[in-house]
């Protein structure tokens, strides 16, 4: 069974300021869609929006509530446990169209 490697105090606080600089840029991004300064095409090729989770970034949207996030995942076949990155083009395209009609 393999250890995990055991990190120096120093390598732990880099990881850690790593992880908080990742979450703000994330949640730059969650600011900036719901401003309306980014569209959701864009939004999803994002690298920052890669790890967030779909429904995350649904409700990030102007007029999106986490509930509203959850019944337009249900109705377009999104898992929903599913982060951007895992979406497939049909997915995405899919996404794109439904905020494109409404």
């Amino acid at each position: 069974m393999n250890a995990l490697p055991t990190l120096t105090k120093d390598e732990r606080l880099c990881n850690l300021e790593h992880a908080m600089a990742a979450r703000r840029a994330r949640a730059e991004l969650r600011r900036s869609l719901k401003a309306g300064n980014i569209t959701l095409d864009a939004a999803l090729e994002d690298p920052r929006a890669q790890r967030l989770y779909v429904r995350q970034l649904l409700a990030s949207l102007p007029g999106v509530a986490q509930r509203h996030a959850g019944e337009i995942m249900v109705r377009l076949d999104i898992a929903p446990n599913r982060r951007v990155h895992g979406l497939g083009p049909r997915q995405r395209e899919r996404l794109v169209a439904f905020f494109e009609n409404k």
